[in-house]
């Protein structure tokens, strides 16, 4: 059974018919008798290439709007009998059932119908029934039949028949059955989820997890682990989808950065005005908003200009010139926005190693989605954190009331703390991050260290004061103790936007009072562990 296996006898039905007459025809050309099934079967005819109709072989029609029309033993053993088992052999001449050596299938639809809305009585009609049913079969039985279940694929099947005479290896067999399953399993996959988000089942006592494979990666996060990229097939705008226009392959941390920035900047509506986050090893070290996409650059930029070398940035508008022209002034390592003009195109290719990807549209936030954790043994599910906070949703809670602009500056740091891993303390003034503090055990050492980077960065650009001076600060989590309010404070924060919920809220509330800090509580975390 490991030796080639000449292919005689092929079934073809498929649901996409790109490639369908070219496959078709070159099969018939190498001498093969072709079974297909309804619209398959209607092109390959109406191409002038020989076929007969798998009705004609079971002597059953096709029946139920074409929900049964290869479930048969004409075609089951066909695709299961082992050739070289004289019972089964024999099984197949007493009821004459001819050997079919290859499958070429691909399924209903259903994933399309999902990305366009398809209501629940469509989504039914596109579970595909007999197609996985002979997948599995040919696929269990490749040690003689050959099964392929992807378009792309047909290139490699002419190519492996025309190196061994119209016939098919074992180790080719074998990587086709296991394409072939995967096939089935991720089909499988995404019915199965949708019907739990159909029918309200927010925990499936079985949950299935498929990804379709994008690209290797040279390494993941060290280059001693092995690492490659799989599309979820949301089609979500973001790094997968995204059109890269020129620079390196992206590699894993690449893609992981990339993805947190684009998320990020995509919680600023074009409609609201230019905005730009520059993204350093998953967290922000600086976010703006301007007037001009330049201007909300060089904003987020002056947050942290140490951090931004060799950072990735996002903007929520296409790239233009004067913008692009600004950011080569320093190394970046990838750029992604939703379009780019010519002229920033032209800039952009003077270097080389930066990467430009450009994408469709910006990401839905108030998209409810799932967001998935490995664990040891196990998977951690969860909504994605589309969580929202608008002006009518704060509470003050201090004799003093922020100001319309503090307002502002308060939600824009409420919105950039969701993106910092906890425990996250934000610095904002004028539409700007002004100081970050991330990823501390602390929320207190998160307080210290962003009014540190920011006095840092007034002494680089030759500011009297550090930006923090007036500014708005956001913590993703409550103050569990006055300290890390106080800190705030001393750096020269005017009002903060915590969520509340701390034994210690009146002390913190105090604490805030008597600093003269106006403070809104948003009855909301965004931990981001």
């Amino acid at each position: 059974m490991t030796s080639p296996n000449a292919i005689r006898r092929a079934l073809i039905s498929v649901s996409d018919k790109t490639g369908l007459i070219d496959l078709a025809k070159a099969l018939s050309d190498r001498g093969v008798e072709l079974l297909s099934t309804g619209g398959s079967a209607k092109a390959i005819r109406d191409a002038g290439i020989p076929v007969v109709d798998v009705a004609d072989v079971t002597g059953f029609p096709e029946m139920m709007d074409g929900r049964v029309k290869t479930l048969h033993p004409k075609v089951h053993g066909g695709l299961l009998a082992l050739r070289d088992n004289d019972a089964h052999v024999a099984a197949m001449d007493e009821h004459g059932i001819g050997a079919i050596d290859l499958l070429v299938v691909n399924l209903y639809p259903f994933e399309a119908a999902l990305a366009r809305g398809a209501d629940y009585d469509e989504m039914i009609e596109n579970i595909d029934i007999g197609g996985p049913a002979m997948i599995r079969a040919a696929a269990k039985n490749h040690a003689f039949v050959t099964t392929v279940v992807d378009v792309e694929d047909y290139s490699d099947l002419i190519a492996e028949l025309d190196a061994n005479d119209g016939a098919t290896t074992y180790a080719f067999r074998q990587r086709f059955a296991q394409i072939a399953y995967a096939r089935t399993g991720a089909y499988d996959a995404a019915v199965s989820t949708w019907m739990a988000s159909a029918i309200g089942e927010e925990t499936p006592r079985r949950r299935v997890f498929a990804g379709t494979y994008v690209q290797g990666l040279r390494y993941g996060e060290n280059s001693h682990q092995g690492a490659a990229f799989y599309s979820d097939g949301s089609g979500r705008p973001g790094v997968t989808a995204a059109q890269q226009h020129q620079g390196k392959e992206l590699s894993y941390n690449n893609i992981n950065d990339t993805d947190a920035a684009f998320e990020l900047v995509s919680e600023f509506l074009p409609k609201d005005g230019p905005a730009c986050a520059i993204i350093k090893h998953a967290n922000p070290c600086g976010v703006a908003r301007g007037a001009t996409l330049e201007e909300a650059y060089s904003k987020a930029f002056d947050c942290d200009r140490t951090s931004a070398f060799g950072g990735i940035i996002a903007l929520n508008q296409p790239l233009d010139g004067a913008t692009a022209e600004k950011i080569t002034e320093i190394f970046t390592e990838v750029v992604i926005a939703p379009g780019a003009d010519d002229a920033a195109r032209e800039i952009f290719a003077k270097k080389k190693n930066l990467r430009l990807l450009t994408t469709p549209a910006l990401a839905d936030t108030s998209d409810k989605g799932l967001a998935y954790r490995q664990v040891s043994g196990g998977m951690l599910v969860q909504d994605r954190d589309n969580g929202f906070i608008g002006m009518d949703d704060l509470k003050v809670v201090t004799k003093l009331a922020p100001t319309p602009e503090q307002m502002r500056d308060l939600l824009f740091a409420w919105k950039v703390a969701k993106h910092v891993k906890s425990n996250a303390i934000v610095y904002v003034k004028d539409g700007a991050t002004v100081g970050v503090g991330a990823g501390q055990m602390s929320r207190l050492d998160s307080a210290l260290i962003a009014a540190k980077k920011a006095e840092r960065m007034a002494d680089a650009m030759g500011l009297p004061e550090p930006l923090t001076k007036g500014s708005a600060v956001a913590s993703d989590a409550f103050f569990p103790f006055a300290d890390g309010l106080l800190e705030a404070a001393a750096a020269g924060a005017s009002c903060v936007i915590q969520p509340g919920g701390s034994m210690r809220d009146d002390e913190v509330i105090a604490a805030a009072d008597e600093a003269g800090l106006a403070m809104v509580l948003t009855g909301m975390r965004h931990f981001r562990h």
